[in-house]
């Protein structure tokens, strides 16, 4: 999400009172309320004019591939450096900025990409926030096929809408808003069948969290990321429930961190290590701004 006039304002506010930047380099999670281990942060940098702004990220590979996707339509792929399990360099080995459906670079309020899944045949899977749609890239340099937008895709504000997209184990998507709510007051969730999209459930809004990614662990269960911005510096949330046919069960309350923790944290993915540890990688977007850092943020989650 691009909201950066507030963005710029509140952290100038935090900058000027020295607070936010003390509290992002203690680098501490809150852990008296979270049940998710934390495992590491690392500050990613390079020079190179697409860096930054990181919306979506697919760790791969046992956590030695990463797929990252910016919110200036540009797709990214990286082998992931470790020691003794900790990210300790990353290596982009591609960039490509994404194409529209007649083959022009996507830019502007028409390249705002925020969401990213990848089907079992390596298809990219992207939403975008300005013109809210879902797009089917065969690899990063393809055209792009646009799913059929619902009614609902059409009403929703132009810079609060699709800020996820998650895959689950049979091929289907799910996507859901940052912040436009149902009647009841509900996060809506959209799902795409490969045929049609359908609203099979909502999810409950708590505080002043909103959703800014979501993902399908190894488990099967589905995560929710969400984010809070304050004078203070930005919170972060993770949540987690088993989808049924009757709906979401079991919602967990996985990490709640105190604000200026961690960076602008927008993107999420859930995986599996060698030992099955499942593993939660966080990234931030920067929003191009010299006051705020690429952060990868890592947790351990409990089963």
């Amino acid at each position: 999400m691009r909201c950066r006039s507030a963005i710029k304002l509140t952290l100038a506010v935090a900058a000027a009172a020295g607070i936010a930047a003390a509290a992002i380099a203690a680098n501490r999670p809150v852990a008296a309320a979270s049940t998710a281990q934390f495992l590491g942060s690392y500050t990613w940098k390079l020079k190179q004019p697409w860096f930054g702004g990181f919306s979506a990220l697919k760790i791969s590979g046992g956590g030695t591939e990463m797929t990252v996707l910016s919110d200036r339509a540009t797709l990214v792929t990286t082998d992931i450096e470790r020691r003794q399990g900790r990210i300790s360099g990353i290596a982009a080995r591609a960039a490509h900025g994404l194409r529209s459906s007649t083959g022009r670079i996507l830019r502007g309020a028409a390249g705002d990409s925020e969401g990213l899944a990848i089907g079992p045949d390596g298809s990219r899977y992207i939403s975008f926030e300005g013109s809210a749609r879902v797009a089917r890239y065969r690899d990063g340099q393809d055209r792009a096929k646009v799913l059929p937008r619902p009614k609902a895709f059409r009403k929703l504000p132009l810079n609060k809408s699709l800020e996820t997209l998650a895959i689950d184990s049979r091929g289907r998507l799910y996507t859901l808003p940052e912040r436009a709510f149902d009647k009841q007051g509900q996060i809506p969730v959209w799902r795409w069948n490969g045929r049609r999209w359908s609203r099979p459930f909502s999810l409950p809004p708590r505080g002043g969290f909103l959703p800014v990614d979501a993902d399908f662990g190894p488990d099967g269960r589905f995560y929710l990321l969400e984010r809070d911005l304050t004078l203070l510096g930005f919170r972060s949330r993770l949540r987690r429930w088993d989808i049924t046919a009757a709906g979401p069960i079991n919602e967990t309350l996985l990490l709640q961190t105190g604000p200026g923790t961690h960076d602008n944290l927008e993107g999420l993915s859930v995986w599996a290590g060698e030992n099955g540890q499942l593993h939660a990688t966080m990234i931030s977007d920067d929003n191009f701004l010299p006051v705020q850092r690429t952060e990868l943020v890592e947790y351990a989650l409990p089963r």
